[in-house]
C-alpha cells in the first residue's frame, strides 16, 4: 500500500512528465484506485512503480485508464430513466432539434439507454448525442456498442422499471456471447475524448447527463465542472447527475429549479 506523500509524489511526477493533473481529484477516490493497480501489478516497492510509470509511456497510459474508468450500466437506476421518459423528453419534444451531452460516459451503456428512450418517444431522428469520456481506451468500447450478453437480462430488468414497454432484445443482435447494439442507435452518437479538468465549452446542448463522476473529483474541480456544464447549458435545458452529487454550493440556486426528488434539475434563467 502506498502511503499519503508517494501519492503526492505520483500526481506531481505524472503532472511533470505527461501534463496530466490529478491534483484535484479526491484523495480518497484516487489513492484506492492506485493502491489496487500497485497490488494488481506485483509492485512492493514505490520508487520501482513510479520510475515505470515515469519512463515507460504505455505503462502511464494504462494507469491513467485504470484509474478514469467509471462502473456503469444500462438504464442504471430506472426511476431515473422513468422521470426522463415521462417529465423531460415531453418537453424537448417541443424543439426543432436536441442536443444531449453525456459527460464522463464511460463504456456507454448509459448512452446507448438515452438513445432507446429517445427512439421510442419517437425523437432520435432529430437528436444527436455527444458522448465524452477523458479515457481513449474506453471510448473505443463504447463506439462498438457491443457488450457482453450476460448482462442482457439485468439490462432488460432496468428497461422495464425505465417504463420501456418493447422486448428489449430487438435493440440489439446476440452473438457468440456479445450483445452488438443496434447502428439506428449508434448512428446518432458522437463519441469524443474530453477532459473535464482541463478542456472547455464546445456546444450549446439541451440537456447534459454526468451521473457518478463528480464524486472522484475535489470542491474545486466540482465547482468547475458544474460551472462548464452552466456554460453549456441553454436556458430551459436539463442537468442530470448522479445520487451523491448536487450543484448546490457551485452555481446561483435562482438559475435552476430541481425535477421533484432526481437529481435533474431545469435551468430557467
Amino acid at each position: 500500500m502506498i502511503e499519503d506523500i508517494e501519492l503526492e509524489t505520483l500526481i506531481n511526477e505524472i503532472y511533470e512528465y505527461y501534463g496530466f493533473d490529478f491534483g484535484s481529484y479526491s484523495r480518497a477516490s484516487l489513492k484506492r484506485r492506485v493502491n489496487r493497480i500497485y497490488q494488481l501489478d506485483g509492485f512492493t516497492d514505490f520508487h520501482e512503480f513510479l520510475s515505470k510509470v515515469r519512463y515507460d509511456q504505455d505503462y502511464y497510459k494504462h494507469i491513467v485508464n485504470e484509474i478514469t474508468v467509471n462502473v456503469t450500466e444500462m438504464f442504471r437506476d430506472p426511476y431515473f430513466y422513468k422521470a426522463i421518459r415521462n417529465q423531460i423528453l415531453p418537453l424537448l419534444a417541443t424543439k426543432p432539434f436536441i442536443r444531449l451531452w453525456h459527460a464522463g460516459c464511460a463504456t456507454g451503456e448509459e448512452v446507448y439507454s438515452m438513445a432507446i428512450l429517445l427512439k421510442e418517444a419517437g425523437l432520435l431522428s432529430k437528436s444527436l448525442i455527444y458522448a465524452t469520456d477523458i479515457n481513449e481506451k474506453v471510448l473505443e468500447t463504447a463506439k462498438k456498442g457491443i457488450f457482453p450478453l450476460r448482462m442482457m437480462k439485468e439490462y432488460s430488468e432496468n428497461y422495464l422499471g425505465s417504463g420501456g414497454q418493447e422486448d428489449f432484445s430487438n435493440y440489439y443482435t446476440a452473438n457468440y456471447g456479445i450483445a452488438k447494439f443496434n447502428d439506428e442507435l449508434s448512428q446518432k452518437m458522437v463519441f469524443s475524448q474530453h477532459n473535464l479538468v482541463s478542456d472547455r465549452s464546445f456546444n450549446e446542448f439541451d440537456f447534459i447527463i454526468c451521473r457518478n463522476v463528480l464524486i472522484y473529483f475535489d470542491n474545486d474541480l466540482q465547482k468547475r465542472a458544474i460551472t462548464l456544464f452552466d456554460e453549456s447549458l441553454s436556458v430551459q435545458g436539463f442537468l442530470a447527475l448522479g445520487t451523491k452529487e448536487t450543484i448546490k454550493y457551485s452555481i446561483s440556486q435562482s438559475n435552476y429549479k430541481q425535477l421533484d426528488k432526481e437529481k435533474i434539475w431545469r435551468k430557467v434563467k
